[in-house]
C-alpha cells in the first residue's frame, strides 16, 4: 500500500513545485503583462518645448511606457540628464542658447542630434515699430520704457540678451519674467499700438497671430539660426533601447510644431489631450520614429 502512495504523492509533490517557479503563478498563467517601463522626461515651460515634450511622450505611452514630465528651468533640465535623474529631453537649444550649459556637462549626455532645425532667438518688435536693428534701441528708449520683456532667468536666451545689453551698451533693463507674461505683454502693448521690444524665438505662434519682426543683430551675439536637439543620458541605450531609438529617430518640422503650438494657445486646451491627437492623426509620421 505503501509503495504504491509513494509515486503519486511524489508526482503531487513535483507538480506542485512546478506550478511555483517563475513563469507558472497563477498569475502569470492568466497572462497578465509586466508593469510598463517608467521612462522621465524634462523640459522647459516654452510653448515649443511643451508640444514636442508632450508628443514623444504620448508616442512613448502608445509604445506601453509609464512616461513622467517634469517643466524645470533650463539649467536644471541639463543637469538632471548628466545626472541621471531624467533619461532625456528633446529640448536643447543649439549651437547658441544652450551652449554654455552643454560645455558643463558634455561628458555626461549623449546629444542624439537636432529633432527640428531652423531655430531662431533674438528681441522682437511688432511691424509698426520703426527700427530695424538693436543698434536703434538706445536712441528710443523712452518709447520702449527703458525696458525689453524677457522670460524666465535660467533661460539660455536671457543670459544671451543679458550679453548683447552689454555689448551694445544699452540703456534697457531686462525684465525676468515667463514665456505667458512676455506674450500677455506683448498682446497688450499691440492693442494699444504702443512700442514694445521682446525676447523672442522661432518656431513660436506669436509670429502666426501677429506681424512682428527681428531686430537685426549686427553683432551677431544672438547667432544665426539653430536646431532644437534631442539629449539622453549615458546609460539609456543599454537600459531601455527601445526608448533610446524613438528619440533618436524623433524629428518634425517646424510647421508640424507651429500647428500644434497653435492649438495649445486656446483657452483651455490641454496640450497633452493634444499631443494625443496629433499622433493619432499622423500614424505614418509615427511610424518613422517607432518602426
Amino acid at each position: 500500500m505503501l509503495k504504491s502512495f509513494k509515486p503519486f504523492s511524489l508526482l503531487l509533490m513535483a507538480l506542485l513545485a512546478a506550478l511555483s517557479l517563475p513563469g507558472c503563478s497563477e498569475k502569470q498563467q492568466q497572462g497578465k503583462a509586466p508593469a510598463p517601463k517608467k521612462v522621465e522626461l524634462v523640459y522647459v515651460e516654452w510653448a515649443t518645448e511643451v508640444a514636442s515634450t508632450n508628443v514623444v511622450r504620448a508616442v512613448l505611452e502608445q509604445q506601453g511606457y509609464k512616461v513622467t514630465v517634469t517643466p524645470v528651468s533650463a539649467a536644471a533640465m541639463w543637469q538632471a540628464v548628466a545626472s541621471d535623474d531624467a533619461d532625456g529631453m528633446v529640448a536643447a537649444w543649439l549651437p547658441t542658447t544652450h551652449a554654455h550649459y552643454l560645455k558643463k556637462v558634455k561628458d555626461k549626455v549623449k546629444d542624439l542630434g537636432p529633432n527640428l532645425e531652423g531655430t531662431r532667438i533674438g528681441l522682437v518688435v511688432p511691424d509698426y515699430v520703426t527700427i530695424d536693428s538693436i543698434n536703434d534701441l538706445n536712441a528710443n528708449a523712452e518709447r520702449f520704457n527703458h525696458r525689453i520683456i524677457g522670460i524666465d532667468p535660467g533661460a539660455g536666451l536671457m543670459s544671451k540678451t543679458e550679453k548683447v545689453i552689454k555689448e551694445y551698451g544699452l540703456d534697457f533693463k531686462l525684465v525676468e519674467g515667463s514665456g505667458a507674461t512676455m506674450v500677455a505683454a506683448l498682446a497688450d502693448a499691440i492693442d494699444r499700438q504702443q512700442w514694445i521690444v521682446v525676447t523672442g524665438w522661432t518656431p513660436h505662434w506669436k509670429f502666426a497671430r501677429w506681424k512682428l519682426k527681428y531686430l537685426d543683430d549686427p553683432k551677431n551675439v544672438y547667432g544665426k539660426s539653430g536646431e532644437i536637439h534631442t539629449v539622453v543620458r549615458l546609460g539609456l541605450k543599454q537600459d531601455m533601447p527601445k526608448v533610446y531609438r524613438i528619440l533618436d529617430r524623433f524629428h518634425w518640422s517646424p510647421q508640424e510644431m507651429m500647428a500644434l503650438m497653435e492649438k495649445n494657445r486656446h483657452k483651455g486646451a490641454d496640450p497633452y489631450e493634444n499631443a494625443k491627437q496629433w499622433v493619432a492623426d499622423h500614424p505614418d509620421r509615427v511610424k518613422e520614429w517607432t518602426d
